[in-house]
Order: structure tokens, then sequence, then C-alpha cells
């Protein structure tokens, strides 16, 4: 698929991920999209920093898809910082002002305000950065080895193949 082809596919608020992710490795931040910190919740982009910095972003699309967001407040417990993403055409004066936000566009982004800073307990941001990584190699390997499910490996062999 060529970029043009994932940008047409893309909804607005995956397009806004897209940039923040871009925009995240000018701060020496690697990200992963689509995001589960915990059971029922789901971020749009989480952010590993150098230091081992867990930034959150929220990315919304419309003064719709912001209002109707009610799991977001849970978020502050999974992250060191939490942002919005939104568009330059977005009535950001909706967002809580204790937040950080970003302007964004499918190419870039840029942090307009940096959101309050809440240190992670140590024992849940180990928690966090084992499944960051985890979740990034399962994605790298689907990428490498497509149609190998990760339920296929030691656990699913039976006892006389191994």
């Amino acid at each position: 698929m060529t970029e043009e082809e994932f940008i047409a596919a893309s909804k607005p608020g995956q397009l806004l991920a897209r940039g923040v992710s871009r925009h995240l490795l000018t701060h020496d931040f690697v990200a992963i999209e689509e995001f589960v910190p915990d059971r029922g919740l789901r971020v749009d982009v989480i952010g590993l920093g150098p230091k081992g910095e867990i930034w959150i972003v929220e990315c919304k699309s419309c003064r719709a898809d912001f209002q109707s967001d009610t799991k977001w407040p849970h978020y502050l417990n999974w992250c060191d910082r939490y942002f919005w993403a939104v568009d330059d055409a977005f009535p950001t004066d909706l967002l809580p002002d204790q937040t950080g936000l970003i302007i964004a566009d499918s190419y870039d982004a840029e942090i307009v305000r940096m959101g309050q800073e809440t240190r992670l307990a140590p024992a849940r941001r180990k928690v966090l950065t084992n499944k960051f990584a985890r979740h990034a190699a399962l994605r790298l390997h689907a990428l490498r080895h497509p149609g190998v499910s990760v339920a296929w490996g030691p656990s699913s062999l039976s006892s006389t193949a191994r």
C-alpha cells in the first residue's frame, strides 16, 4: 500500500496518530498506536522516552469525539504525561488545562502545551514498559512473518513434538 493509499483509507483520528507518532520521534520517543495498558482501556498513542518516560496521547478529530470520550480520566494512571492531539480547526478551549495539547496532521505535529507531569510508580512503570516492549515485538513479528499466529508456539505444541 502506498502512502497516498494509506492516507486515503485512514480515519481522521488515525491520521492524527500518525503525525503524533512521527513527531514523538523528534523528541527521542518511540510510539505505539492503539495500545491497551489495562483491560478495558485502549489509548490512541503511547510513547516511551529515552529515560523511560511514558506519555499517552488521545487523538480527537471533532467536538463530538471528545465529548463522547468518558474513559480518558482512567488513562492518567498509566502515564507520566497526558496529551490531546487535535487538528488546527479543533475548538481547543474544550480541553482541560492540566493536560497537554498537540496540534497534528497526518505528517507531523507540534506540542503546544506540555501536560502536567505525574510520575508513575516504579512497579507500574516496569509492568507498562515490559508490556510496551512485548507489544512492539509482536507487531514486528507480525510484519516479518505474516500468517504466523502468536498462538503458534511452545505452549501450543503437543508433548510429543517437544
